[in-house]
């Protein structure tokens, strides 16, 4: 998504980033509109397409000091969408404790899987400070060119289940605030009990479970671990609902990610996401609105916004490497 749209100001600099989204007003309407039909895999089964929406903003960390500031958060976002006319039904956990989740990523050594747009995750959840259910699986495929991340077959090779989640995620433009960009990304995910190999951080077994991996692997030898030795403890707080008209409510949370032990704080989120079965479904006002709400808000909580990066970015730099990036 290329588009920029200020919102109104009599400033020059302003009103001249909003004429030059007019003509660029494609941005998130377009990306509920495209779809492609008739491609499939190798096996006939026809390619994933986006069904997910998800909007993200990447907050700074030192802002997050308490779950007050969630909150505090939180009113500036109901602010911003009262303003906008989108609706907002409260989430009654917001007066609550956090939920707390734990989330880690695994990779070569050399970040083989991060430097070629894969990204491998484990998440936990934690009740009372005890994890509770089976660990998720996450694999994904993120990059800006959907065609190429729409041709690849993430699906694993495992008998247990699983499911396939294509999203287009809409983020702030690198550099400046007041427009947005998209990553594409199918997210396969499952129950770590689904999956029955035995040495899970082998790459034999890696590429065996996922073989659109198979190009990675150097030897039968080679095996994943933990990026950069990091476990990262997620504190979410769900926001609410954001109603955007004509069947389209999305939910919202805010997030913060801190490693485990040192309480490092590392990034903060604020996201909402849409589902849709048929992007042709979606009613042109409500992918209006969204795209407003969206520009409007990066303008509301500047001082908030961290530019140029993702939450796994961020674990990829805990040591202060610069892997290559497609994010």
């Amino acid at each position: 998504m290329r588009n920029k749209m200020g919102k109104k100001d009599n400033k020059k600099g302003k009103t001249d980033k909003q004429e030059k989204g007019k003509k660029q007003d494609s941005g998130l309407v377009q990306q509920m509109e495209d779809d492609g039909h008739g491609a499939t895999y190798s096996d006939g089964h026809p390619h994933d397409v986006v069904q997910y929406l998800e909007a993200k903003l990447i907050l700074k960390p030192d802002r997050f000091t308490s779950v007050e500031s969630f909150r505090d958060f939180g009113k500036l976002m109901q602010r911003t969408a009262k303003k906008a006319g989108v609706g907002f039904i409260a989430d009654p956990e917001t007066g609550l404790r956090p939920d707390i989740r734990e989330i880690t990523f695994g990779d070569t050594p050399d970040f083989r899987l991060y430097n070629n747009a894969f990204i491998l995750r484990r998440r936990i959840s934690y009740v009372d400070g005890f994890p509770v259910g089976d660990p998720e699986i996450v694999f994904k495929f993120r990059h800006p060119d959907e065609q190429k991340v729409a041709a690849l077959d993430m699906r694993p090779n495992i008998a247990g289940k699983y499911r396939i989640k294509f999203k287009a995620e809409a983020l702030p433009l690198k550099d400046q605030i007041g427009g947005y960009r998209f990553l594409y990304s199918p997210n396969c995910q499952f129950g770590l009990s689904q999956m029955h190999d035995a040495d899970r951080a082998s790459m034999v077994t890696l590429t065996r479970v996922f073989p659109v991996l198979a190009f990675l692997k150097k030897s039968d030898e080679e095996k994943i671990s933990l990026v950069n030795e990091g476990i990262v403890e997620e504190v979410l707080l769900p926001l609410g609902r954001l109603d955007f008209g004509k069947g389209i409510v999305t939910k919202c949370d805010v997030a913060l990610w801190r490693t485990r032990g040192k309480h490092k704080p590392l990034v903060g989120e604020f996201a909402f996401q849409a589902k849709f079965e048929k992007r042709e479904e979606v009613h042109q006002k409500a992918k209006k609105l969204a795209e407003q709400f969206f520009i409007t808000l990066q303008y509301d909580v500047m001082d908030w916004i961290a530019l140029g990066t993702t939450k796994t970015a961020m674990v990829y730099r805990l040591k202060g490497n610069a892997p290559q990036s497609h994010e």
